[in-house]
């Protein structure tokens, strides 16, 4: 039976993150009702990271496996018709039975957005976190060198969580500048539950001199998340792609 992969965009503002709970909207929801739109037949569809309430996507990638006639651009288009306007299917590959969305990813890129200035946003109040004093972004960069590597992360994950490998590792951390936005990205061949945004409200942390960059040494090796700082909120979380062989 053939595997559909689907690469998603979507506006997380409105759902309570990508898994299915019951009662509340979410991504995996909205994506099996539109299959079902399309086909009348119901199939779980899996997606390569549980992205939270709140968070965006741009390179989301989420897999089913059906048997049916239809082309990449057919899916692709069918699928479109039944989805909400904060939602979109960017591409359909058909990939072998193989393939899995989750399991075969080789690695993620995501990004977080901080508007640093001291009036709030308001067109692009959800997608980005508001910290109205100053940031050293020097700082946050050199503290996250620290991060680059293959090390336990069990510091900046949230509990509870079902994952037991707390090892991740991360192959590129940036922190750019334009005027009053910041821009981080982290780059690892997996995540841990609430990682980035535990990692960016230490970060930020460190930006406002309340941590020294050196910190972020010590904070891993402590494996514990009371050692860290704060949760960052949702609204600045992007998932900007997902690689596979």
């Amino acid at each position: 039976m053939p595997t559909i992969k689907l690469t998603l965009e979507y506006d997380g503002t409105s759902y309570a993150g990508w898994q299915r709970q019951p009662n509340q909207p979410t991504i995996q929801a909205a994506i099996e009702t539109a299959i079902f739109g399309v086909t009348q037949t119901t199939v779980p569809v899996i997606g390569a990271g549980r992205t939270d309430s709140g968070v965006h996507a741009l390179g989301q990638v989420a897999s089913f496996r059906m048997n049916r006639d239809m082309t990449p651009r057919e899916w692709t288009r069918a699928l479109n018709a039944h989805l909400p306007k904060d939602i979109v299917v960017r591409s359909v590959e058909l990939r072998p039975d193989s393939f899995h969305a989750r399991h075969s990813t080789k690695g993620k890129l995501y990004a977080y957005h901080i508007l640093n200035r001291p009036e709030r946003p308001t067109i692009e109040r959800a997608y980005w976190w508001h910290v109205h004093q100053p940031l050293d972004d020097t700082a946050m960069r050199n503290a996250g060198n620290a991060l680059i590597g293959t090390h336990d992360f069990s510091s900046f994950q949230t509990q509870p969580t079902d994952n037991d490998d707390p090892i991740c590792h991360v192959q590129r951390f940036t922190v750019s500048r334009e005027n009053d936005r910041l821009r981080i990205e982290v780059y690892a061949d997996r995540f841990l539950k609430q990682m980035i945004r535990s990692i960016i409200g230490t970060l930020v942390e460190v930006g406002l001199n309340k941590r020294a960059p050196a910190s972020l040494a010590t904070i891993l090796n402590a494996r514990d998340r009371s050692a860290a700082g704060k949760t960052a909120p949702p609204q600045g979380l992007f998932l900007v792609r997902v690689d596979y062989d």
